[in-house]
């Protein structure tokens, strides 16, 4: 039952004020439930955009044979024979017609890996 104090304004009984706030505990609980499953979907399409990059970097471990993404820059210390062992490429220089002297190579330089097995002639 609503009543009014002339005092203390409108006045709810406690049944009221319990509905009351119900509703609004039940408006919050909707708005966190639809908050969870929009970062759900979001954190599921990172998942799957990123899936190819880990399927090829499961099947590497899983086959112990090297790996190198088909665009690599070349660290510290680095030599085209270490890279080409590293990477199983043999044809390093043949594929990258801008390194002209195979002792120049410098860290950051950019070099295309085609491993051995996808080679073609």
């Amino acid at each position: 039952m609503v009543t009014f104090n002339s005092r203390k304004g409108l006045i709810l009984s406690s049944k009221e004020l319990a509905d009351a706030a119900s509703w609004y505990c039940a408006i919050i609980l909707v708005a966190l439930i639809l908050l969870i499953l929009t970062i759900f979907r979001e954190s599921s399409s990172m998942i799957q955009n990123n899936d190819d990059h880990n399927i090829i970097e499961i099947n590497h471990l899983l086959s112990n044979k090297p790996y190198c993404d088909e665009i690599y820059v070349v660290g510290e210390g680095e030599t085209l024979n270490t890279i080409s062992d590293k990477c199983g490429d043999p044809f390093i220089v043949e594929n990258n017609p801008h390194i002209h002297d195979p002792d120049d190579v410098f860290p950051g330089l950019v070099i295309k890996i085609t491993p051995n097995s996808h080679h073609h002639n």
